[in-house]
């Protein structure tokens, strides 16, 4: 048990004996003054009762003071949520929701300080300290890994939590231009000649990362090798002219500075830009990856904020129905099984869904394809070359 958990249950037990002690105390008086009445004439017996009312009243007060109930407002208490660039039209819908469930059941006020950018970048705030964050919510579990070997979270943190620390889902999208006046239909169709792909920087993003997984396994988990693999991705990242920082910034730069053929994105991020009037056809393919997004507290930080109650909290409600049901209105996929039961038959089906454990798991992925001078570097390299 941490320091701060220990005073914080210490403090919580001697208010608990006080109140004890108080009630018994004016139980006590209640019986006094009873007696009291009964010999209203005399006036020694008045002067009494009206010395026991007092003491009466001001216990009464402490009672209220020390109770933390309705009579009380506890301190208020403020939490920094850390999160990857597509998330926030997601939690401003459902931090407010916490809010007033927190409110209406702990009688506390809740605030937010948010940040949104790409998860790479994000990531690496965090373990600079730059970003002092209670809760991180990214893009990948290897970014939580990363922050969990820079000591601020406790190490299993995936199985202490439901799903295996997932809390929102999504695949991967292919935008093109109106009539998909080049012909793109499936991944192979983005290595084709004269196509000019719109994709993120796997240094700093999320996506980017799941980009180039779903680039690689569509051919090494549908029969070719990693030969093929090595080619069919150079050709992919040699028509990707600029590589942008998150999934946001392409976006942007695909509908926004109409750049590029092909923008490649996460399905609940073209969701959005449709209904944000940016409407475009879009594929997303039936060999896809299953791009799963962790939720984690970020242990260092709410110990030294005093803040790991409410932030598990936080963390426990975007598991729940409510908060899960926000998430498929923005098409996410869900992880509550009971919300995805309800919303299952409006997204497109997949025909090959692989998991980063069919590409090794992440430790693995990290070393053999993003680490200093390993895959991805090799394939920029050449393509400069």
């Amino acid at each position: 048990m941490s320091k701060s958990d220990y005073l914080t249950q210490l403090g919580t037990y001697l208010i608990e004996q006080m109140q004890r002690y108080v009630v018994k105390a004016l139980q006590a008086m209640q019986l006094l003054e009873q007696r009291i009445i009964k010999n209203w004439s005399n006036r020694r017996s008045v002067q009494r009762f009206g010395y026991l009312f007092l003491v009466s009243a001001v216990l009464s007060v402490a009672i209220a003071s020390c109770s933390g109930g309705t009579l009380a407002n506890k301190a208020d208490v403020k939490l920094k949520l850390v999160s990857f660039s597509v998330t926030k039209a997601a939690h401003d819908i459902i931090i407010p929701k916490f809010v007033a469930k927190w409110k209406q059941e702990h009688n506390q006020n809740v605030t937010f300080e948010q940040s949104y950018g790409g998860s790479g970048a994000q990531t690496a705030a965090v373990i600079a300290g730059s970003q002092a964050a209670d809760i991180v919510h990214l893009a990948l579990p290897l970014d939580v890994n990363k922050i969990q070997q820079a000591g601020l979270i406790k190490s299993g943190w995936d199985i202490r939590s439901p799903r295996n620390g997932i809390v929102s889902r999504s695949v991967a999208a292919i935008v093109t231009r109106e009539g998909n006046p080049k012909g793109i239909k499936t991944w192979e169709d983005l290595a084709k000649d004269g196509v000019k792909v719109i994709a993120a920087n796997p240094k700093t993003s999320g996506i980017a990362i799941w980009e180039f997984l779903a680039f690689w396994g569509s051919v090494t988990l549908t029969g070719g090798d990693e030969a093929t693999a090595l080619d069919y991705v150079t050709k992919v990242y040699k028509n990707t002219p600029v590589l942008t920082k998150d999934a946001r910034e392409a976006s942007n730069l695909f509908f926004q500075q109409n750049q590029g053929d092909v923008l490649i994105n996460y399905e609940n991020e073209v969701f959005l830009a449709e209904k944000s009037g940016n409407k475009l056809p879009y594929i997303v393919p039936k060999v896809n990856i299953s791009i799963d997004n962790p939720v984690a507290v970020v242990d260092k930080n709410v110990d030294k904020h005093g803040t790991r109650k409410v932030a598990q909290a936080f963390v426990d409600f975007l598991y729940s129905t409510e908060a899960q049901r926000e998430f498929a209105k923005l098409q996410y996929r869900p992880v509550n099984p009971t919300v995805t039961q309800e919303v299952t038959s409006q997204f497109p089906q997949i025909e090959t869904l692989f998991t980063s454990q069919d590409l090794g798991g992440w430790d693995n992925i990290q070393k053999k394809f993003f680490g200093e001078g390993a895959i991805f570097d090799k394939i920029q390299a050449a393509n400069k070359a």
